[in-house]
C-alpha cells in the first residue's frame, strides 16, 4: 500500500497492493496497521454503502460539523466515481482548495478525506456502489451540505446538469452555512 499527496493537506490517495493471478486477484481492502504506517492513524466506527443508477449522479458537497466530524476513508467498489475533498479549515495551508481523484471498481484506489473537509462525488458511469468507513456515528443534527457550485470552493466537476437531490439542491452556499472548522 502507498499514499499519494493531493493538493489538499491530509487529503490521500490510497493505492493498494492488488495480487494476480490466473484465477483473479486479491488485495486488502482495510489494515489499520498498513493505514498508519502511511501517516493515517483512525479509529472507524461505522461502514456506509450508497448505490447510485445513473451516470452523472452527484452527491455533495457534504460533513459532520463538531463534535461529530468525521474523517473517511472511500472506496467505489463498482463504476467510477470522481471524488471531492474540499479543505474549508480555517488556517490550513490548504483552505479553501480541492482535491479530486478517480475512484474505481477497477483501478481499487481508496480516498482519506480528514475531518474539516467538505466531501462529494460525481458519478462517471452507471450503476455506483460506493463504501465508505467513517470514525464518528451518523450524527443527524450535526449534518450539513453546502452548495456543490458554490463559486468561493470553484469546483470543476465536469458536467453542466447534475442529478441532484432536494438535500443539496437547496444547500446553502458555505458563506451561508453554519460550517465553521479550525486548521
Amino acid at each position: 500500500m502507498k499514499a499519494e499527496k493531493t493538493q489538499v493537506d491530509g487529503a490521500l490517495i490510497i493505492v493498494p497492493d492488488v495480487f494476480g493471478d490466473n484465477r483473479g486477484w486479491f488485495m486488502e481492502s482495510y489494515s489499520k496497521r498498513k493505514l498508519a504506517e502511511v501517516g493515517i492513524d483512525v479509529d472507524f466506527v461505522q461502514d456506509n454503502r450508497s448505490f447510485s443508477a445513473v451516470k452523472g449522479t452527484l452527491r455533495g458537497l457534504h460533513c459532520q460539523v463538531n463534535p461529530t466530524a468525521q474523517s473517511k476513508l472511500l472506496t467505489c467498489v463498482r463504476g467510477e466515481i470522481m471524488d471531492v475533498a474540499v479543505d474549508i479549515r480555517k488556517g490550513s495551508p490548504t483552505y479553501m482548495k480541492w482535491a479530486s481523484v478517480i475512484l474505481s471498481g477497477e483501478n481499487k484506489k481508496s480516498f482519506f478525506i480528514p475531518k474539516g473537509c467538505l466531501h462529494g462525488f460525481v458519478t462517471l458511469s452507471d450503476d455506483v456502489e460506493v463504501m465508505y468507513k467513517v470514525d464518528e456515528f451518523y450524527c443527524p443534527q450535526d449534518d450539513r451540505s453546502v452548495r456543490f457550485d458554490d463559486p468561493a470552493m470553484g469546483v470543476d466537476w465536469g458536467i453542466e446538469n447534475p442529478i441532484l437531490s432536494a438535500k443539496d439542491i437547496n444547500a446553502p452556499l458555505l458563506a451561508d452555512s453554519d460550517v465553521d472548522f479550525t486548521y
